[in-house]
């Protein structure tokens, strides 16, 4: 006689699953060595000094080279996925990060996520729940924490809509607020081998920069990017799970590419330390071409030797001339993919 058996696979959350003050521990900690380090340098055209050269790190106080940071963030964002957005339309926006810790081949990171936000859509299908989510090694020391939101759908359209609780957010990072790794100073910073020789003070509020080249996205590889951090997000590999049958391009792909590409032009934005704000503005889909753009959107001086912090706005487009954002209507041109603000850190 047949026996009934108990579902052991993972359908994911959704929307009506979440409650308010829930903190949820992430599955699958991570060990990270130096073979993140070279796929990701293959993977994108990532040339920063810091997070490639022991010796550079060295001559900037590190014993070593970090991982760089946005190895961290998708480490620490990939384990969130199969209880935060396995489901999910679409991945709304950042807010409130900290990289606090340099990560090193080696370290092991792990993540939990606290239920900070709901607010069910006005068409009764889906949901936007935030989250705080914060990473940390195996010493327990915070490596990154950060806020996103998140467009859930519904099991059942009928269920009841929680309670809606929407997060008060800090629109910046307050730069006195910057974790700044220990030992860091650019007193000796070799800028020959960084690249560039522009310094903290060469770069004026409102400046805006052109990174110039473009990088063509390519199915099998942003899908290879995307298991590396073991994402598992049904949109990102299984094209029957959208309309249209494309698979869309995970948004922390497009945001790697973009900083990579801003190297020409801020090669010595050596660190990533604060997270201001983020929107993937539009999809991003295999055959896109991007390019990239920066906007110096503020500056501030650091406590650590010779080390300056410089806020950027880096854009992502996929055509189309720099420097245009938003239409007369305020929304986002269908061209651009991402904006992302954040904070980093520079010689003096």
């Amino acid at each position: 006689m047949a026996t009934a058996t108990a579902q052991k696979t993972n359908p994911g959350r959704f929307f009506e699953d979440y409650r308010f003050g829930e903190v949820i521990a992430h599955a699958v900690p991570r060990t990270l060595s130096g073979g993140e380090r070279a796929l990701y340098h293959a993977l994108y055209p990532s040339r920063f000094a810091l997070a490639s050269s022991d010796e550079f790190a060295r001559k900037c106080g590190l014993r070593a080279a970090p991982m760089d940071d946005l190895i961290t963030f998708h480490t620490v964002f990939g384990k969130t996925v199969p209880e935060i957005s396995l489901n999910a339309v679409a991945n709304l926006g950042y807010a409130e990060g900290h990289f606090r810790t340099p990560v090193y081949p080696g370290d092991t990171l792990r993540s939990e996520s606290e239920v900070i936000g709901l607010k069910q859509n006005s068409s009764g299908t889906s949901g936007v729940v935030w989250v705080r989510t914060t990473g940390r090694n195996q010493t327990n020391d915070v490596v990154i924490d950060y806020v996103r939101w998140v467009m859930v759908r519904k099991r059942d359209p009928e269920a009841p809509a929680p309670e809606t609780v929407v997060p008060d957010l800090a629109q910046v990072v307050d730069p006195s607020e910057l974790a700044l790794p220990l030992g860091l100073e650019f007193n000796a910073y070799p800028f020959a081998q960084a690249g560039e020789p522009h310094r903290w003070g060469d770069y004026e509020i409102g400046e805006r920069i052109d990174h110039v080249d473009g990088v063509t996205i390519e199915e099998a590889e942003h899908m290879m990017a995307t298991r590396l951090w073991q994402n598992t997000a049904k949109v990102h590999f299984d094209a029957t799970f959208r309309p249209d049958g494309k698979r869309l391009i995970y948004g922390g792909h497009v945001i790697s590419m973009a900083r990579a590409l801003s190297f020409n032009g801020l090669a010595n934005a050596q660190m990533i330390v604060g997270l201001n704000a983020g929107a993937h503005a539009n999809p991003c889909f295999s055959g896109d071409t991007v390019k990239a753009w920066s906007e110096v959107l503020d500056k501030a001086e650091t406590a650590a030797p010779g080390v300056g912090a410089i806020r950027l706005r880096l854009v992502a487009t996929k055509g189309g001339a720099p420097f245009r954002l938003r239409g007369e209507d305020g929304k986002y041109l269908p061209e651009v993919l991402l904006d992302l603000d954040y904070w980093a850190l520079m010689p003096l």
